[in-house]
């Protein structure tokens, strides 16, 4: 089978970076995270023992060292699905495909994944300030429907197709599950849930300024479905580490809980609480 890519495809930069996140393979450490805010990721390194890569383009950068003698890289990828869908793409390019031949290599390298964010809930019995991890998530974005081989359904996802009501929204739906060979890291966090990758901040997730949202049980009706949690990046990467197969899990830090109307009194806290709490498991 043929496989070489055309320039069009595979785009690069002049120094043979990938176009988007500006880094080349060597760049990249196995393990990965994730973070929406570019001011988080010296957050994050700042823990590191060694700092050898610094580089960034638009909302993407990008930091590679080690931390107690193993390599890990922290990374930006800005807010949303469509974002996400440029990251994971350029990620398994780095490692999966030759950058010089623009041909896929023979023998797969698996990337593991941690999104390090926030979230909101849905449920009223979930307190802020306190960890969830993602183990089931729907996606509302229609993303994954661009890329026809995927397909994913457990006992999750079909209970929640067969209770949803919104029939313009539904053909859109899509689910994914976390890395369960990763999950005995996060075994001992305070909340694991479900959640629900929303394609907007305001009218997606329930909230009208000038313009009315869907239905003002929205939130409610999520919640009744299994839904915990809220956010904005998590199916993608589920979705897109099923199809290309990396291991992909989200740690997010509850910051409101919408149901209750709460809003965390010292969120920078609980962020510099999270990194430290995902540093301790993924870096023994």
């Amino acid at each position: 089978m043929i496989n070489k890519l055309a320039a069009s495809e595979l785009v690069l930069n002049p120094d043979g970076s990938v176009y988007h996140l500006n880094i080349l393979p060597e760049d990249l450490a196995d393990k990965i995270i994730l973070v929406g805010d570019p001011d988080r990721v010296p957050k994050v390194s700042k823990y590191f023992d060694t700092v050898e890569v610094k580089k960034n383009k638009r909302e993407f950068y990008t930091e590679t060292g080690t931390l107690r003698g193993e390599r890990i890289t922290v990374m930006s990828t800005g807010i949303s699905t469509g974002n996400i869908d440029i990251v994971m793409n350029e990620l398994d390019a780095l490692v999966n495909i030759d950058l010089k031949k623009k041909e896929f290599k023979s023998e797969h390298k698996s990337l593991n994944l941690f999104r390090l964010g926030t979230c909101g809930s849905v449920n009223p019995e979930i307190e802020v300030d306190n960890l969830m991890i993602s183990e089931n998530v729907v996606g509302l974005d229609g993303l994954l429907h661009f890329y026809p081989d995927y397909h994913f359904e457990n006992e999750f996802s079909k209970n929640f197709l067969a209770g949803f009501p919104y029939q313009k929204i539904k053909e859109m739906l899509y689910f994914g599950e976390w890395s369960k060979k990763n999950a005995e890291l996060f075994s001992d966090a305070k909340y694991i849930g479900n959640t629900a990758t929303f394609p907007g901040f305001y009218a997606p997730q329930g909230r009208q300024l000038r313009l009315r949202s869907l239905d003002d049980q929205f939130l409610e009706t999520l919640n009744d479905l299994g839904i915990s949690n809220f956010e904005m990046e998590t199916s993608a990467i589920y979705g897109l580490s099923k199809l290309l197969g990396h291991e992909a899990t989200t740690i997010a830090c509850v910051i409101a809980n919408r149901r209750r109307g709460e809003f965390s009194a010292d969120h920078q806290k609980a962020e510099k609480m999270m990194i430290e709490w995902v540093l301790e498991r993924i870096i023994k």
